[in-house]
């Protein structure tokens, strides 16, 4: 199912949005049973490779839905603009009320306008400022339905049982090296800094490669769609990932203390 999933997301765009060519859809289609493949093999293993906190639900659950959701929603909006309907004028309404309420001075929204050609036309800019009004407010909701999970209902639940660091963390290595406490404190630390900054930084970064490689067009629906997602999903999902490493290293640190003090009970009853 999980695989399916993945495939049906990556597979959305091509499957709804019209004028789409056959060469296209069977490229995209290929990608998308790919990475179904790669999610089933990943989830069937009893060895993790690099899908992280995949026994330590809902946090990918969450990041899925808010991607797909993403998805989804830009490729109804881009899909109205040839085959208007009620619904596709609705969620377009609402994006650009996202847009306009998100593109204040400095703010990423008003980045992502910046780092567009200075030839772009009206249309295609309003879209973009939709586009990423509406992407850039869901991946906050995302990241805000984590923290409640966290600091709320106490993620990761006890019912699933002991977090296991090695299946979760299969990138991070506790013997590389100094204490494995500290080094998961600087990276949750580096991780919700990156997820900060990154929407502000990406079309800083777009607007200099476009000097060198030439400016990036978003007039291609799908273009626009995948760019604007992982625009917003990608910092989302380093900001989720170091407050989960976050939570993590208070659960090594409370589990050390308590080990700590038992000890030094022991010892005292000893003597």
């Amino acid at each position: 199912m999980r695989g399916f999933l993945v495939a049906l997301m990556i597979a959305t765009p091509a499957l709804m949005l019209p004028d789409v060519t056959a060469d296209t859809t069977q490229i995209i289609l290929l990608v998308a049973l790919l990475a179904a493949f790669l999610v089933f093999i990943e989830y069937n293993s009893n060895f993790p490779s690099i899908v992280e906190f995949r026994n330590a639900p809902p946090l990918n659950r969450l990041r899925f839905c808010g991607f797909f959701v993403a998805v989804f929603l830009l490729t109804v909006i881009c899909a109205g603009r040839t085959e208007p309907t009620l619904l596709t004028g609705a969620l377009t309404s609402v994006a650009r009320l996202m847009g306009n309420l998100l593109d204040f001075p400095f703010s990423p929204v008003r980045l992502v306008i910046l780092a567009m050609p200075v030839d772009t036309p009206e249309t295609t800019l309003q879209l973009v400022r939709a586009a990423a009004g509406l992407s850039y407010l869901l991946a906050v909701v995302t990241v805000a339905i984590f923290v409640v999970l966290v600091r709320m209902f106490g993620w990761p639940s006890s019912r699933n049982g002991a977090f296991n660091v090695w299946v979760n963390l299969p990138l991070f290595d506790p013997t590389a090296g100094g204490d494995a406490l500290a080094r998961l404190k600087r990276d949750a630390r580096i991780n919700m800094v990156l997820g900060f900054l990154l929407p502000f930084l990406l079309p800083a970064v777009a607007k200099l490669a476009a000097v060198v490689i030439g400016s990036i067009t978003l007039q291609e629906p799908q273009t626009l769609i995948w760019t604007m997602t992982l625009w917003a999903f990608l910092p989302a999902s380093l900001m989720m990932r170091g407050i989960a490493m976050s939570k993590i290293a208070e659960m090594i640190e409370e589990k050390r203390r308590r080990s700590y003090a038992r000890e030094a009970e022991n010892d005292y009853q000893v003597a």
